[in-house]
């Protein structure tokens, strides 16, 4: 693939986002649903907050560029919209940057390799800014201790079975390539409406990845329930079949209570990185418009 200048990453990290957020998937905010504490229109300010610090992507350091788009994207929202976006899309937009013919995966293994220490401490700084809900504490690395040690990568392979964003830092983002993005291109090439595209690959990650934010707010049971859940919507067309947009209204209705202790906010953050790989290595940047309009 070739290298994308820091418009077109800033472009692509923002359209990812907007993309995600409109698209009417389980249990998630949408424009169609919001929580009680957050509203589409949050995640629609955060989408524009990150455009500078992922145009500046090719200059920056991950931890910088992570740091930077927390804090800009708490200039505009109270709650935490996109921690877990922005720690996936940074290391990706670093290697859409990135000098070399081979593809993008193999040049984000790189970038992840060259984690520093400097990262690490950088990223423990968003995240304890962005407060996200469900964290609670570790013994080692904690992301409330005042400085890491660690290489951001180490630190990453520490947590990854408690969170499917440090898992991916671990595997080469294994969820996205694999399984987001693959799901998302075929259900494209198919001829599928680019919304239905999305809540399709959204419903095979969760059906094959138990929610990791679910886990850590309602336990690893909780979570499972909610793929089989997923898995048997999927079986029913999901949102490909009216038989499976029947199934996928009554999934939505049963994830959402006041407590959102059914969200599978991680899924959505995987599904937004599938979407950012779509347009930078899918070469659908440019095809933008061809994605709204195909109905």
């Amino acid at each position: 693939m070739r290298s994308l200048d820091g418009i077109e990453i800033g472009w692509a990290a923002q359209i990812a986002c907007l993309f995600e957020v409109n698209a009417d998937k389980p249990g998630n905010v949408s424009r169609h649903a919001d929580f009680h504490d957050t509203r589409f229109e949050d995640f629609v300010a955060s989408a524009v907050a990150i455009g500078p610090a992922f145009q500046d992507a090719a200059r920056a350091t991950v931890g910088e560029t992570v740091l930077r788009a927390v804090r800009d994207t708490r200039r505009f929202v109270r709650t935490n919209t996109n921690l877990g976006i922005v720690l996936l899309l940074a290391p990706l937009a670093k290697a859409a940057c990135g000098e070399g013919s081979e593809g993008l995966r193999p040049k984000v293994a790189r970038v992840l390799g060259e984690l520093t220490a400097d990262d690490s401490g950088k990223v423990y700084t968003a995240i304890r800014l962005a407060a996200p809900a469900g964290l609670g504490e570790v013994e080692q690395y904690d992301v409330n201790e005042g400085t890491v040690d660690t290489t951001l990568r180490y630190a990453m392979e520490l947590a990854q079975d408690r969170d499917s964003v440090a898992r991916e830092y671990v595997s080469d983002f294994e969820i996205t390539f694999g399984l987001g993005y693959e799901t998302l291109r075929r259900a494209w090439e198919e001829g599928r409406d680019f919304s239905d595209a999305i809540v399709h690959a959204f419903l095979t990650v969760l059906a094959q990845v138990p929610d990791t934010l679910i886990a850590r707010k309602g336990g690893r049971a909780a979570a499972e329930a909610v793929s089989r859940r997923a898995g048997d919507v999927l079986a029913a067309g999901g949102s490909l079949s009216p038989r499976g947009r029947e199934e996928l209204v009554r999934f939505d209705r049963d994830l959402r209570d006041d407590s959102h202790r059914l969200n599978p906010g991680t899924t959505a953050d995987l599904v937004a990185a599938s979407i950012f790989v779509f347009l930078t290595e899918g070469g659908m940047l440019k095809g933008v418009s061809d994605l709204i309009t195909r109905r």
